[in-house]
C-alpha cells in the first residue's frame, strides 16, 4: 500500500469556531472510505469525499493508474475549493492509494467505480465482498447496471446498493440511489448517512435498467447525435436550441462530452440488450467517434476540442 497516511495538498478554509471544529470532526471521522477504481467517475468521487474531511483509499490496478488518480485528485479539490463548493474550515480527508482491494479491509463504506461493464464490477464486487466485514456497504456506482444482477456477485447481497453520481461530482449534489430488491435497510441508511456526510441528497429508486437518468438522458444524446448525423443541424445548434429552448444548463453533446463517449456507448448497449428499445441503439456517429478516440474532455475532443486545462 502506498500513500495511506499521506496528507492531500490542499488545506481548507478556517473561520469556523472551535465548537464546530469539534462537531465537523465527530461527523467525518466516522467514515473511512475505498474508493475501487480511480479514473474519471473515482477520482471525482474521491475528492468529493476528500473534500468533506474524510480519509480516502483509492484502490487501482498499477502505480501509473494510482499516480494518474492522485493527480486528478489535487486538481479537483483545488477547483472546488476555488469556487466555494467545500465545507469552509474544514481540513481535507487524508489521501492513501493502493494496488490491493485486501486494504479495503477497514473501510466503513466501499464505492465501486471501474468500468461499466457487468463482468468487470462483478469480479471486483466479489473480491471486496469477501474482504470486507459483514454490514460494510457496497456501493456500484453505475449508470445503468441494475444491482439484482451484480449482487449475486457478492457474498451478501443485502450490503450492495447501487449509485449515480453524476461529474463532476464536487458541483452537482444530488445523487441517484438505487436499492436492489435484496437490499438490506440498514445499508440504505448507511448510505443516506454517507451522502449527508458529503453534502449530497441522495434520491432513492427501485432497481431498474437505467434507473431513472439514464433511461431518460442517454436516448436523448442519442437521438441529439442522430439529428447531427443526418445533417438536420450542427452539434452547437442542438444545444443551443436545448438550453435556450427547453432550459437544459448544458446541451446534450456537450454532457456527452463530460460523461465520456466510451462510457456513454457502453451504457447505451447495456440498455439496448437489457430493454430492447432501439432508441438505446449505439448511432453510426457515436461509435465512430470511440472508435477513434474522440472520448470527449477526457481525450481533448468529442462532439467539440477541448484545451488542455479543461480536458
Amino acid at each position: 500500500m502506498s500513500g495511506v497516511g499521506e496528507k492531500s495538498e490542499v488545506a481548507g478554509g478556517h473561520g469556523r469556531s472551535e465548537e464546530d471544529r469539534v462537531a465537523m470532526t465527530q461527523e467525518t471521522t466516522a467514515h473511512r472510505v475505498a474508493v475501487v477504481g480511480g479514473g474519471v467517475m473515482g477520482s471525482g468521487i474521491a475528492a468529493l469525499v476528500l473534500g468533506h474531511g474524510i480519509p480516502v483509499v483509492v484502490v487501482d490496478v498499477d502505480q501509473e493508474m494510482l499516480d494518474d488518480a492522485r493527480a486528478r485528485i489535487t486538481h479537483q479539490l483545488r477547483h472546488a475549493q476555488l469556487m466555494g463548493v467545500l465545507p469552509v474550515g474544514r481540513a481535507p480527508g487524508e489521501l492513501g492509494t493502493t494496488v490491493s482491494l485486501a486494504d479495503t479491509a477497514e473501510a466503513t463504506a466501499v464505492i465501486e467505480a471501474v468500468t461499466e461493464s457487468p463482468a468487470v464490477k462483478a469480479k471486483v464486487l466479489a473480491e471486496v465482498s469477501a474482504v470486507v466485514r459483514p454490514g460494510t456497504p457496497l456501493i456500484t456506482n453505475t449508470s445503468g447496471i441494475p444491482v439484482s444482477e451484480l449482487a449475486a456477485s457478492t457474498a451478501r447481497p443485502e450490503d450492495l446498493i447501487g449509485t449515480h453520481f453524476m461529474n463532476p461530482p464536487y458541483l452537482i449534489r444530488m445523487v441517484e440511489v438505487s436499492r436492489g430488491p435484496r437490499t438490506a435497510d440498514t445499508t440504505v441508511a448507511s448510505v443516506v448517512a454517507l451522502l449527508t456526510a458529503v453534502t449530497r441528497r441522495a434520491v432513492l429508486v427501485q432497481d431498474a435498467p437505467g434507473f431513472v437518468t439514464s433511461r431518460l438522458l442517454h436516448p436523448m444524446i442519442n437521438a441529439a447525435a442522430r439529428i447531427v448525423a443526418e445533417g438536420t443541424a450542427t452539434v452547437e445548434a442542438v444545444d443551443e436550441l436545448m438550453e435556450g429552448c427547453l432550459g437544459h444548463p448544458t446541451g446534450p453533446l456537450r454532457t456527452a462530452d463530460l460523461i465520456g463517449l466510451d462510457n456513454l456507448a457502453d451504457s447505451l448497449a447495456e440498455l439496448h440488450e437489457r430493454t430492447g428499445d432501439e432508441a438505446c441503439k449505439p448511432c453510426d456517429l457515436l461509435l465512430a467517434k470511440v472508435r477513434g478516440g474522440e472520448l470527449g474532455r477526457k481525450s481533448g475532443r468529442g462532439f467539440y476540442v477541448y484545451g488542455k486545462d479543461m480536458a
